[in-house]
C-alpha cells in the first residue's frame, strides 16, 4: 500500500467510525505511529481532518457529512448543557426558528412549554419533539427532505422561511471559523440558513467546541452576525475572547 492510499484507508476509517487513534491505525497499516501522525497532519492541512491527542476526527466537507442518526451519539452530555444554556437567552421571544440538527433539537426541547410560542424550522424531528405542546405552534418549512438529516431544502423552505419576520432563531453549522464564519457542506441547506439569518432579528449559534475553527464548503454568516455563542468548556478560553472580540457574546458552558 502506498502512501496515497494508506491516507485514504485513514480517512474512511475516520468517516466511518467518527474517530481514530494513532496507535490502532499503526498497528492496522503495520507502520511507525510517526508515519501515522505525518499522515494525519497532512489530512489536516487539506481540511479533511482535525486532529486530537493521540488520533483525529474527520471534518464535514462538500463529500462528506454526518446523518443526524450519528450527530446523536456523539458528545451528547456537552450538546444538552449548550441546548439547556440556549434556550435561556430566549427572552421575550414569541416566534423562534430552530435550525435542523441534533444540538437545535435539544434546545426545541428544553423551549418554555408554559408560554404561548409559535417555532418555525425544517427539521421534522424538531417539529416530532413539539408537536404535543399545547402553547407552541410549529410551522415545518415545506420542501425536498434530506434524509440524513430529516429536515427539508429547497426554494419551497427558503420562500417560505421568506415571508417571515422571526424574533430569534437558533442556528446550528458545521463549521465556525473567525476567518470564514459559519460554514455547512450542502448549498441547499446553506441557503435555508442563511435565509434564516436574514429573517431574524436575534441570531445564536450552538455548537460543540470540535466545530470551532473547522471549514466547511458553503458559507453562509458571519461571526459578527451573531448574538450570542454557545458551546462546551472543551473551547479554550483564550479561543473564546478572539471569538467575541468579533461581536457575539460568547457563553461556555
Amino acid at each position: 500500500m502506498d502512501t496515497e492510499e494508506r491516507r485514504r484507508g485513514i480517512l474512511d476509517t475516520a468517516r466511518r467510525d467518527g474517530s481514530v487513534d494513532v496507535g490502532r491505525l499503526a498497528d492496522r497499516f503495520k507502520v511507525a505511529k510517526e508515519t501515522i501522525r505525518r499522515d494525519l497532519h497532512t489530512l489536516e492541512e487539506h481540511g479533511l481532518v482535525r486532529r486530537t491527542h493521540g488520533g483525529a476526527y474527520p471534518v464535514e466537507s462538500a463529500g462528506f457529512e454526518t446523518t443526524l442518526a450519528t450527530r446523536t451519539t456523539r458528545h451528547v452530555a456537552q450538546k444538552s448543557r449548550i441546548a439547556a444554556a440556549a434556550a435561556e437567552l430566549i427572552g421575550d421571544a414569541e416566534t423562534v426558528f430552530v435550525d435542523e440538527g441534533y444540538t437545535p433539537q435539544l434546545v426545541a426541547e428544553a423551549l418554555p412549554r408554559d408560554r404561548q410560542l409559535t417555532v418555525v424550522t425544517a427539521s421534522l424531528a424538531v417539529a416530532t419533539v413539539l408537536a404535543d405542546a399545547e402553547k407552541t405552534a410549529v410551522l415545518l418549512l415545506g420542501g425536498r427532505v434530506r434524509g440524513g438529516t430529516m429536515a427539508t431544502v429547497d426554494h419551497w423552505a427558503t420562500r417560505m422561511l421568506a415571508d417571515f419576520v422571526i424574533d430569534l432563531a437558533y442556528i446550528g453549522a458545521n463549521g465556525i471559523s473567525r476567518e470564514y464564519g459559519l460554514t455547512t457542506p450542502d448549498p441547499a441547506v446553506s441557503e435555508v440558513k442563511a435565509q434564516a439569518m436574514r429573517s431574524a432579528r436575534r441570531r445564536i449559534f450552538t455548537g460543540v467546541h470540535t466545530k470551532f475553527g473547522a471549514v466547511s464548503f458553503c458559507r453562509f454568516a458571519d461571526v459578527g452576525d451573531l448574538e450570542a455563542v454557545v458551546t462546551d468548556t472543551g473551547l479554550p478560553s483564550a479561543e473564546a475572547q478572539r471569538y467575541s472580540l468579533l461581536g457575539p457574546q460568547v457563553i461556555r458552558v
